[in-house]
């Protein structure tokens, strides 16, 4: 097979960071914040701005709450399980690398003893209908290293009396959310919106606040966790008033990317341009007999990190990851390191469908070259 004669334009298909929107320029920044206090008129406000915008993009209820916090989606997760679980039994939803880690922290770390542990293989779901709405729920909606998403919200008990915590860090603008079913929701700014890390997003319900205010766990939280004093939501966290101090220059960097999501038709454009990358892959896959999605369920492939597994040996198929970046094609996308060996693409709205299409004619070729030689 001849080797291709175009690469994509832009090789970045990283699942985190991932890769910045088309048209990027760090000198498009406002950086007036820089160098000022984040306590500043101008720091408060750029902050206010990334809860406001982030909740009218996504179209989230009234009487929701954004909130900036450290530590990226991870931060943002831990702390809503060490500030709200341990009120009601637990019931959680694991089936890929950061799932199987949120199970382990709740069953190892907060040491809690009614969970119910529902897991599944990569390329599987548990069975959700096995939730009950009596009980606080845990899970991902996109298993970011299985390339298995959940498809919708119809398992959540509306009559719910727990609450469900939902990991939705590769999910968030990439896929419709029921947000009338998520209470304690988080994602970071360097998944779909290709933005910087460091920072989590923690959206509230009232249901959520309501647990926060009237339930005290029995462990001692870090300052860094706390989102109540003296009985009372901190509420100026969902103003932009962080608890420590954020990187202005990311947070310059995140209200470009919202600024990028608008421009494209908002959420509903940035799920169409997760769709179409998603389309090109379903097709590659159709046409190829050695190429299979790692996810079982053609409903549930992820459209923003898509994970393949090939015909392959291990060994070959880091060799093809490894070829494919020696050319300058394709930049991380081997598995992550825990799940089975494969190739990891991400989908994203900032990844150009057309360099998409670019990639499959080099994994063809990188597969020939390597697979089939001789």
């Amino acid at each position: 097979m001849d080797i291709p004669s175009s690469k994509p334009n832009n090789p970045n298909f990283s699942s985190g960071p991932c890769s910045k929107h088309p048209g990027y320029n760090l000198a498009s920044l406002d950086i007036q914040t820089l160098g000022r206090s984040h306590r500043s008129a101008v720091g408060k406000s750029a902050l206010s701005a990334v809860c406001d915008e982030t909740k009218r993009l996504l179209g989230l209820p009234n009487d929701y709450l954004v909130g900036v916090v450290p530590a990226s989606d991870t931060g943002a997760f831990e702390m809503a399980m060490w500030s709200m679980l341990g009120a009601r039994d637990v019931d959680v939803f694991s089936w890929e690398s950061f799932g199987k880690g949120w199970l382990n922290d709740i069953v190892n770390d907060l040491k809690l003893e009614n969970v119910n542990r529902y897991e599944a293989d990569y390329g599987l779901l548990p069975d959700l209908s096995l939730a009950n709405g009596k009980n606080d729920i845990v899970f991902t909606w996109n298993g970011t290293t299985s390339g298995v998403r959940i498809t919708d919200g119809d398992w959540i008990p509306d009559d719910r009396q727990g609450l469900t915590l939902c990991d939705a860090t590769s999910a968030v603008f990439a896929m419709e959310m029921p947000w009338p079913k998520l209470d304690a929701t988080t994602f970071s700014w360097q998944k779909v919106l290709g933005s910087e890390g460091a920072h989590g997003m923690l959206i509230l319900s009232p249901r959520a606040v309501e647990r926060l205010e009237t339930y005290t766990p029995p462990w001692p939280l870090p300052k860094i966790f706390r989102l109540t004093k003296k009985g009372k939501l901190i509420d100026g966290i969902f103003r932009g008033e962080t608890i420590n101090t954020p990187s202005m220059l990311c947070v310059a960097d995140y209200l470009d990317a919202l600024e990028w999501i608008e421009g494209i038709g908002g959420l509903s454009g940035a799920i169409a341009r997760s769709e179409a990358n998603l389309a090109v892959i379903r097709k590659f896959v159709n046409d190829t007999p050695w190429l299979n999605f790692l996810a079982q369920d053609p409903e549930t492939v992820s459209n923003t990190s898509v994970c393949l597994t090939l015909d392959a040996s291990p060994e070959q198929v880091k060799e093809i990851a490894k070829l494919l970046e020696s050319e300058s094609v394709a930049f991380d996308i081997g598995a992550y390191r825990d799940a089975p060996p494969g190739l990891r693409i991400w989908c994203g709205a900032t990844v150009e469908k057309s360099d998409v299409a670019l990639l499959t004619d080099w994994i063809k070729w990188a597969y020939v070259s390597i697979v089939s030689k001789g």
